[in-house]
């Protein structure tokens, strides 16, 4: 889970308090950067504050990106951006819906089975 908070600034951006410059690792810091690329000059004139929690390292880096992406919609109301977003790459603005499957009896898995032998 994601939060991201937006105000006026001079372009600080923060992941649970530290700043997204030191972010490790750099793959999950260059992932959360995308939206902000994109962006463009809009980074300049606000700082964000984003609370992440739960998942692992990429999947917080994911839900971080999907945060500041439609906070940057919603703060400039800028349909452009969105459409921009949205060609990029869906999952900027909409959450990947997939879940684990669950275990269901009669084997170890969601869709393993025991298997039975009749002779």
């Amino acid at each position: 889970v994601a939060r991201a908070r937006i105000r006026k600034g001079i372009g600080r951006i923060r992941i649970n308090k530290k700043p997204l410059e030191i972010y490790e690792p750099e793959l999950a810091r260059l992932k959360i950067e995308e939206p902000l690329t994109l962006a463009g000059d809009l980074r300049k004139g606000i700082d964000m504050d984003i609370k992440v929690s739960g998942g692992g390292i990429m999947g917080q880096a994911n839900a971080a990106r999907t945060a500041i992406a439609r906070g940057l919609v919603e703060w400039t109301q800028d349909m452009d951006l969105k459409n921009l977003f949205q060609e990029y790459d869906r999952n900027l603005l909409v959450n990947d819906s997939r879940k684990k499957e669950a275990k269901k009896f009669g084997g170890r898995g969601a869709r393993a089975k025991k298997q039975k032998s009749y002779r």
